[in-house]
């Protein structure tokens, strides 16, 4: 009997994604058992005319982490998407946008200035900037558009499911293939996690007390939190109350408040407003003074309350560019 056909693509992400599969550690061996790898390009040679060659839903599913920044990504998206079955959604940017979903924030003409003429360590006086083609006396040197939106992958192609996290922890990820290998799949579209918020499998939830109140808010680097105690409750803000829980709790285990990256239950529609409205029914002042000093203590509120969301959101990018 043949084995299904896998495959695995990494767009913009930063290869933790990738790290996490091998993190099955010895499991990774029953899996490579169980299936064949048709594209793996972090682990094997593959070449895409191999893919474009292959029948349409030949591939039995595809796993592909990392939002969509560059033309190159967005095609490979779309092909994987036509010769798939199945398409997986694994991962936080993949999922929600990510990390690489807060250059939403800027646009393609500033990331370009910043990153290939402000930076102190670029030297650049003509201003070059990337060229998708360029002419050489060897012929023409071609680059994938860089666009000026990040999008989640759910925005360029249908999505089946999503495997969430940054990165997703292995037991979840052997629970998802184990699953599609069986056969045993939740309705389309799921995400394959709990549909419990953090807050309620976190292990701190019985230090938060009844009505939860604070005066001010403390940055995680700059206090040393109580190992037993709930964040919230110290005045260190955590994402727990807008995320979905399933994570194992390992940012909580190891005195980290919760970034948010399993993105939301499917209760809250935007993850950084949930928050928001969470944080400002538990802030106890009244004097507007002291209010603006308190939201001034947050220096970067997209870069927290959006972290992982920002393309999967309501506000999606900044308008404009």
């Amino acid at each position: 009997m043949a084995k299904p056909l896998v495959a695995f693509y990494w767009c913009a992400s930063c290869g933790g994604c990738e790290e996490a599969v091998v993190d099955l550690a010895e499991d990774i061996l029953n899996v490579a058992d169980a299936v064949e790898f048709r594209l793996w390009p972090v682990a094997m040679d593959f070449k895409y005319k191999d893919i474009e060659a292959m029948p349409d839903k030949s591939i039995a599913v595809s796993c592909i982490n990392g939002a969509i920044r560059t033309e190159e990504q967005e095609y490979l998206a779309k092909l994987l998407r036509q010769k798939s079955q199945l398409v997986v959604a694994f991962g936080s940017c993949a999922h929600l946008g990510g990390i690489p979903g807060l250059a939403n924030v800027s646009n393609r003409a500033e990331i370009f200035e910043t990153a290939y003429k402000l930076t102190p360590s670029t030297v650049n006086p003509e201003g070059i900037y990337p060229k998708t083609v360029t002419e050489t006396p060897y012929g023409k040197l071609k680059l994938p558009e860089f666009f000026n939106t990040v999008k989640t992958l759910d925005q360029t192609v249908d999505v089946d499911y999503y495997i969430p996290g940054c990165a997703p922890p292995p037991d979840l990820i052997l629970k998802a293939i184990t699953a599609i290998l069986e056969n045993n799949l939740p309705p389309k579209g799921s995400v394959i996690a709990s549909e419990k918020a953090l807050c309620e499998t976190c292990p701190r939830n019985e230090s938060k007390p009844d009505k939860l109140v604070i005066k001010d808010i403390k940055r995680i680097s700059m206090v040393k939190a109580d190992p037993e105690k709930c964040f919230l409750a110290e005045g260190i803000l955590c994402m727990g109350p807008a995320t979905r829980g399933g994570c194992g709790e390992r940012c909580i285990n190891a005195n980290m408040p919760c970034r948010g990256c399993f993105g939301p239950t499917k209760q809250v529609k935007d993850m950084g407003a949930r928050f928001l409205s969470a944080l400002a029914s538990i802030i106890d002042i009244d004097d507007e003074e002291e209010i603006k000093k308190v939201a001034d203590s947050v220096p970067d509120p997209i870069g927290l309350f959006y972290m992982y969301s920002l393309p999967s959101s309501i506000l999606k990018r900044k308008k404009g560019g």
